[in-house]
């Protein structure tokens, strides 16, 4: 089950000025070769920021060479000021860089052309880490070459009360939340069928360089809810023959805001995570099942075996409010806006020009 946390975050009082585009605090000895940069991209949660820059300010790092890359995606709060007084006093080199261009995946692949470090590791500008977090995202990486990639759990912090309707013992609605937690052992995540979350992920930087960064195409744009950059990643990264280590001591903490605990949201997150998918398998349509849908009936561009789940789970839907059953009523529906949006999206076949993916290291736009 999961803990419930409280959340009382303070104002920043910080005044707002101009940006200033790829502007470096405090630069990086090139001398001293990185053990990892902790990337994070942010927009507009500058008090979030804040608390994130003090949590990972604590973490204790056992001789590992880091620093912080901040990618601010065209924020108009005081992000900019925030990254700025934490400069002189953070124990690490610390680095804001201005992107201009609106979109998750864009910004992402900003910062890592931005480092040559030998790991990535990714985090949200809404967490707290724990204080051994850092060590233990790079400790298997920099020892175990056979790992290419590490994740960890991502723990609420609740901004009000959990609602009654979301199941604290399933995980299968979880991940409108940015929450994840798949126990206290560690496994490769290719023979589970699982892949991290990009709140909480350690990437080898080799990996990067040899499937690419992320799909500009996908990902959060401001406040839109489009996403699966992640997801498409780690395809790619599957079809390199990487692996994954889940890590159970690779902990951070996620802000859960009180407007994403509203039906209202789960049914927007839910049918937009239905139109990233469909986008998702019409470039890697070999699921992680090992179901190749490229070869499977189709009706409307959508699998002809939705439709049947989507009936069963409308027939399930409606027991649920014939028994007043409040948490299956939610899973059914929402399973039924990923349906929705699912069937949104298989009606736009994407050019052959979208399906292509370039790197950051050298990436010039």
């Amino acid at each position: 089950m999961l803990q419930q946390t409280d959340c009382r975050t303070p104002a920043v009082p910080y005044r707002r000025a101009g940006k200033t585009l790829a502007t470096p605090f405090r630069v990086p000895d090139p001398a001293q070769p990185l053990d990892a940069t902790v990337l994070i991209c942010t927009y507009n949660r500058a008090a979030l920021l804040g608390e994130t820059l003090d949590s990972l300010s604590r973490c204790q790092v056992n001789g590992l060479r880091w620093d912080v890359v901040v990618v601010d995606n065209n924020s108009g709060d005081e992000t900019r000021q925030v990254v700025a007084s934490w400069v002189q006093r953070f124990p690490a080199s610390l680095r804001y860089i201005f992107e201009p261009r609106q979109g998750k995946s864009i910004a992402l692949n900003t910062g890592l052309a931005a480092t040559d470090a030998t790991i990535i590791v990714f985090t949200d500008d809404d967490v707290r880490v724990a204080e051994d977090w850092l060590a233990a995202s790079c400790r298997h990486l920099l020892h175990d070459q056979e790992v290419d990639y590490a994740g960890g759990p991502v723990m609420p912090i609740w901004e009000r009360p959990c609602p009654a309707w979301l199941d604290q013992n399933r995980p299968d609605l979880w991940g409108t939340l940015a929450i994840l937690d798949y126990g206290q052992a560690p496994f490769i995540f290719e023979e589970r069928r699982r892949v991290p979350l990009g709140a909480n992920m350690a990437v080898r930087r080799s990996l990067i360089d040899r499937v690419g960064g992320f799909a500009p195409d996908l990902g959060r744009r401001g406040n839109s809810l489009l996403g699966q950059e992640q997801a498409e990643f780690f395809c790619r990264s599957r079809e390199a023959g990487a692996r994954g280590l889940y890590v159970p001591t690779m902990a951070v903490y996620h802000h859960v805001p009180a407007k994403r605990l509203t039906r209202a949201y789960f049914r927007r997150w839910w049918f937009w995570k239905g139109v990233s998918k469909s986008r998702l398998e019409q470039r890697h349509p070999v699921t992680e099942l090992g179901i190749d849908l490229s070869s499977v009936p189709r009706l409307l561009g959508v699998p002809r075996f939705m439709f049947g789940s989507a009936l069963r789970d409308l027939g399930g839907w409606l027991r649920a409010v014939l028994t007043r059953d409040g948490i299956e009523r939610m899973r059914r529906e929402m399973m039924l806006c990923y349906f929705a949006g699912y069937l949104k999206g298989a009606r736009r076949v994407e050019p052959e020009t979208k399906r292509t993916f370039y790197s950051p290291a050298t990436d010039k736009q």
